[in-house]
């Protein structure tokens, strides 16, 4: 076979999307999100060591409409990747690798991380932490 006709390795572009593939992508995509998170809470928690000045910044940033969402955004990331390792844990000790349990747990994982994240806010938003 000439050097140009061999086949090129497929990549996004040729594969139909699937619940497994997004999975995949979203989970690293949050695991990602969540260390950019991690280091804006280490930086929180060094205003909040600063004094009360520099806790009233970080407080008046988070309860902007850009920090609420940027904190409702980090929530479902934080609620995917867990219950998105979760299932890798459960996958580890040989369970649902039928490719029908593969694609139903890809949904749980998906829809649980909304169920969730609303959860979570909706615990907040009871208890007035937003008033």
């Amino acid at each position: 076979m000439p050097h140009t006709a061999r086949p090129l390795s497929p990549h996004l572009q040729v594969y139909r999307w699937q619940i497994q593939m997004v999975t995949s992508i979203v989970h690293r995509a949050t695991g990602i999100a969540l260390a950019v998170g991690s280091l804006l809470v280490v930086g929180a928690l060094l205003a909040l060591a600063s004094g009360p000045e520099s806790w009233a910044c970080v407080t008046r940033h988070a309860g902007a409409w850009y920090g609420l969402v940027f904190l409702f955004g980090w929530t479902w990331a934080l609620a995917y990747h867990l219950l998105n390792g979760v299932r890798h844990l459960v996958q580890d000790a040989g369970f649902g690798y039928a490719i029908s349990q593969f694609v139903r747990n890809g949904w749980l994982v998906v829809f649980g991380s909304f169920i969730l994240t609303a959860a979570t806010w909706g615990v907040l938003a009871a208890r007035g932490v937003f008033a």
